[in-house]
């Protein structure tokens, strides 16, 4: 026989000899009955014929048959048809590789059109996603871009289930990959950030690339949904899960048998969802009290749906992205790994700026501009806030002759003002003309617009006071707003939100947009009470925050209900900014045109005195603990809030009076979400502080530009007592810092502490830190583990410390520094006169630069401490460090922990702590030993395993 016999006879073989295991797994037959009558291998009578069969193992008992009978080309015609539509028989691919199948010549020419109803869901689900993703709104309804022409990623940090970071991903791929996954069983990719650092954009970002099948996922369904939904539905009937995905995103319109929501089920991996805005949802606790479903065909509540799809009891195996802001904790066990965004970094902020300014001429005029306000650098560090500069700059400069970006330090209330005449200027000039152009008058344009700007303002208020982000059509009519006030572009369309069939509803721009008219919406009522204006720093004050995460999918059915609607309150905390901005001198000229100024002085009056002693009333109900430092403070996140406001006032009065009341001499801010732009706000109180002041930020993002706004007050705020420290960790710090860090720490020389681990620094910043070593004669500790610095950087800090007489404790983990800069350390160990802490863990150090080090130890007898954890040690540095160990200089702690030591290197150690009386330890755990070889060593209990 030839080849097309011994095809024609395994194709015929196959059917008939894996009859049963086809009927078993065969579910989907719509796109063999369409395919099989495309190419005539199947008439109308086969396909009636097949149609008449009552359930569906039948049906495909009858196309077996039929395909059987026709002949050895139809056959394998059939299996070819399995080999392309992978997707719908996914369950028979292998069986396929088993039987080692391949088309003859003649049928893989074929066609072959994929008619199963999944394949044609998902490619529904492409195309919907494509068309809701493909543009970013802009300014109300009047404009759109392309997400692709505007998109630029920020800084994308991976933190373990501690909020330890990870460090930074590079694509959107890695947030559905296994970088930093901490907890495998977890479902919950979860995205972290504050208002406006682009949570959404991400999302839709990330929707979009699926859609065009350039994300690296093999999920074919895609589920987009707004947590804010959930409340929306909570007052309709009960959904299922089938409800949510067909009614509640995307009906499939050919599938008669149920055949997606079948596989759905059976390949729940195949699955992403995303859940934007979790901190928006306002639950019902009486509904979240129901217990969790586990049925995907039994109706409940949304948010009963919500939580057991987020528990996993709900088609475990999915994947959910699901974000929210920054301060909102869920179990580490649900779970699967965190992310948190960090805003626009200096080279992102730049390439934003080329897609929003396409001349160089505006370009170059945009980034002078930026780098005269290192304030304005530091808000546009904040996507939002950089989208509103830019296109208030392009919409007014086309509007209006000379104008400019404010060249003084702004404030964020500034910003939203911004925004606000860019709106009310639709009403003066809808049209504007490329001949003529009038002059900018501020005033002119809030005073034309103020009787839809008082709606908006009063329709925001009464939302936040209900707590809720929408606004009915009924609503919008009540408050007097028409139809040309409706597109000025305060509210947008959300219809998103409208999927049970209920009226229109709307939305504002952005929450913290709608945090601002509410803000305004007090400052200009005239009859309300003057005092009105602090009942949301009242209502802020009375909720006390708490330090431990709310616990979502902790066994009981109460864990979405846990949290109430502004349980963490920054809707409110940003209105009372806004207030504070409002009413600040700055803008007294604005603000008298819109209220009458006896109310205004009332109004101001009545701030100044509640904000000159709220950060004296917050220290005073604070905990405080007596260290080497002096009387140390925790300060909770409310802290910085007053801080904000109290910048946004822009009264030095306020700030003096502010700085009065710190009476700490130590003061930690860390893992309180500092933001760049809440530098200038710190430095604003600081500065007016005269005594000196230890400031811990560890863990926060101020970034480069925070550390520049924050310069004039370096010399204060580093100083604690006789113990001056900057603590700078995990802030997202690059070379750029340390340079700032080193020319105004070298200026003042009072420093002691000098804290800068988990940044970005290279060996450039490590040159800049070896010069404030050399130059502060008073720094005890430097902390600059976990950078980016490598043996040249190693040698300059190496050759520093080497000359300090002052310095005791270098903690180097982490870094890259190798033999060379081992090597370099050896050489600053030698008769060193006050070194007694030294850590080179994690630098890459074999054996040659561990010998080296031990040898030079043999030559100090300050050093106490000493980390060599995680390293390349071997044997052979084996005998160097027993020498060391007889030698008895005063070493008390030598971890070895993480090497490639063996049981014989042991040996050399055990034998010589016999004659050593100082050591307490030597950490060996995590070398080449088995646990057998440890009890050889059970007589010497200071070589420890464990």
């Amino acid at each position: 026989m030839g080849q097309a016999e011994e095809v024609r006879v395994s194709c015929l073989n196959a059917l008939t000899y894996h009859r049963e295991l086809l009927v078993s797994m065969l579910r989907s037959i719509q796109c063999l009955l369409d395919n099989l009558l495309e190419q005539s291998f199947f008439c109308e009578e086969d396909v009636e014929i097949v149609q008449r069969a009552v359930t569906k193992p039948n049906q495909v008992r009858k196309i077996l048959e039929l395909v059987q009978c026709k002949g050895e080309e139809a056959c394998d015609y059939f299996l070819y048809i399995i080999y392309k539509v992978c997707d719908a028989y996914v369950d028979l691919q292998p069986w396929l590789k088993e039987i080692n199948y391949s088309p003859s010549r003649h049928v893989a020419a074929l066609r072959v059109d994929n008619t199963d109803p999944i394949s044609r869901y998902s490619e529904k689900l492409r195309a919907e996603m494509s068309r809701d993703t493909s543009f970013i709104m802009s300014y109300g309804q009047q404009d759109e871009t392309r997400l692709e022409d505007l998109y630029t990623h920020t800084v994308m940090e991976l933190l373990n289930d501690c909020n330890e970071s990870l460090g930074f991903m590079d694509s959107l791929d890695q947030i559905l990959g296994e970088d930093g996954v901490f907890n495998p069983q977890g479902e919950i990719f979860y995205v972290m950030g504050d208002a406006g650092v682009g949570k959404s954009i991400l999302l839709q970002k990330l929707q979009n690339l699926w859609s065009k099948k350039e994300l690296q996922t093999d999920a074919i369904f895609f589920f987009k949904f707004r947590c804010r939904m959930f409340s929306v539905l909570k007052d309709t009937d009960r959904i299922s899960l089938r409800d949510l995905l067909f009614k509640y995103s995307c009906y499939p319109d050919h599938d008669p048998d149920n055949e997606v929501f079948e596989y759905i089920l059976r390949f729940p991996e195949k699955v992403v969802f995303t859940f934007d805005g979790y901190d928006e949802i306002q639950e019902d606790l009486e509904q979240v009290n129901a217990p969790e479903m586990a049925s995907p065909e039994e109706k409940a509540t949304s948010l009963q749906l919500l939580n057991s799809l987020l528990c996993g009891k709900l088609l475990q195996g999915s994947k959910k992205v699901l974000t929210t802001r920054m301060g909102i904790e869920m179990q580490s066990r649900v779970i699967r790994k965190k992310v948190v965004l960090r805003g626009f970094s200096p080279d992102h902020l730049k390439a934003y700026m080329s897609l929003h300014f396409k001349e160089q001429e505006h370009r170059e005029l945009v980034s002078v501009q930026l780098e005269a306000s290192p304030h304005l650098c530091g808000l546009c560090s904040t996507p939002l806030f950089c989208w509103i500069v830019f296109k208030s700059f392009t919409h007014l400069h086309t509007v209006h002759d000379g104008f400019h970006l404010p060249d003084t330090c702004v404030t964020l209330t500034d910003i939203f003002l911004l925004l606000s005449e860019v709106f009310l200027s639709r009403l003066a000039s809808p049209t504007p003309s490329l001949l003529k152009k009038s002059s900018r008058c501020t005033s002119e344009t809030f005073q034309a617009g103020l009787r839809p700007l008082a709606a908006f303002a009063k329709l925001a208020l009464q939302g936040l006071e209900r707590g809720s982000f929408l606004c009915s059509l009924e609503e919008i009519r009540e408050s007097g707003l028409t139809e040309e006030d409706m597109a000025l572009g305060f509210l947008r369309p959300a219809s998103d939100c409208d999927s049970s069939g209920g009226s229109a509803t709307l939305e504002f721009l952005h929450i913290t947009l709608q945090a601002f008219l509410a803000a305004l919406a007090l400052v200009l009522d005239e009859h309300a009470p003057a005092r009105s204006i602090l009942r949301f720093f009242i209502e802020c004050s009375r909720r006390k925050p708490s330090c431990l995460p709310f616990t979502l999918c902790n066994g009981s059915s109460v864990s979405l209900g846990q949290r109430k609607p502004f349980e963490k309150n920054e809707h409110l905390q940003f209105v009372n900014l806004f207030v504070c901005g409002l009413l600040s001198k700055a803008l007294a000229g604005l603000m008298g045109h819109l209220v009458s100024p006896a109310v205004l002085k009332k109004k101001r009056a009545l701030l100044k005195s509640y904000l000159s002693t709220s950060v004296k009333s917050h220290l005073q109900g604070l905990p405080t603990f007596e260290g080497n430092e002096g009387k140390k403070v925790h300060v909770l996140p409310n802290f910085l809030w007053i801080i904000r406001c109290i910048y946004e006032t822009g009264s030095e009065h306020i700030a003096r009076t502010t700085a009065k009341g710190i009476t700490a001499s130590f003061i930690k801010l860390g893992y309180c979400n500092v933001y760049s732009g809440d530098c200038t706000a710190i430095n604003f109180v600081l500065q007016h502080r005269q005594k000196l002041l230890g400031l811990d930020m560890d863990n926060n993002n101020i970034g480069d530009y925070g550390v520049n706004q924050l310069r004039p007050s370096i010399s204060k705020m580093t100083v604690v007592r006789n113990s001056p420290g900057s603590r700078l960790c995990v802030n997202n710090l690059s070379d750029r810092s340390v340079e700032v860090l080193a020319e105004e720490l070298c200026r003042h020389r009072v420093i002691r502490v000098l804290g800068l681990y988990n940044n970005n620094i290279s060996d450039t910043g490590a040159q800049l830190v070896a010069r404030v070593i050399e130059e502060c004669p008073r720094l005890e500790v430097l902390k600059i583990g976990k950078n980016k610095i490598t043996s040249v950087g190693g040698r300059c800090l190496a050759a520093a410390v080497q000359k300090s007489t002052s310095i005791f404790d270098v903690g180097m983990w982490g870094n890259s520094i190798g033999d060379e800069g081992a090597e370099a350390f050896a050489e600053a160990l030698k008769n060193h006169p006050r070194l007694t802490n030294l850590s080179l863990s994690a630098n890459g150090i074999t054996s040659r630069g561990g010998a080296c080090l031990a040898e030079a130890l043999l030559q100090n007898g300050v050093l106490r401490i000493f980390w060599l954890v995680q390293n390349e040690l071997c044997d052979e540095a084996a005998p160097r460090l027993a020498e060391l160990v007889r030698a008895d200089t005063g070493l008390s702690h030598l971890w070895l922990i993480s090497n490639r030591l063996t049981a014989a290197g042991l040996q050399h150690l055990a034998e010589a702590l016999a004659v050593n009386t100082k050591l307490k330890e030597i950490c060996v755990k995590g070398n080449l030993v088995s646990e057998e070889e440890e009890k050889l060593f059970l007589t010497e209990n200071r070589l420890r395993f464990h």
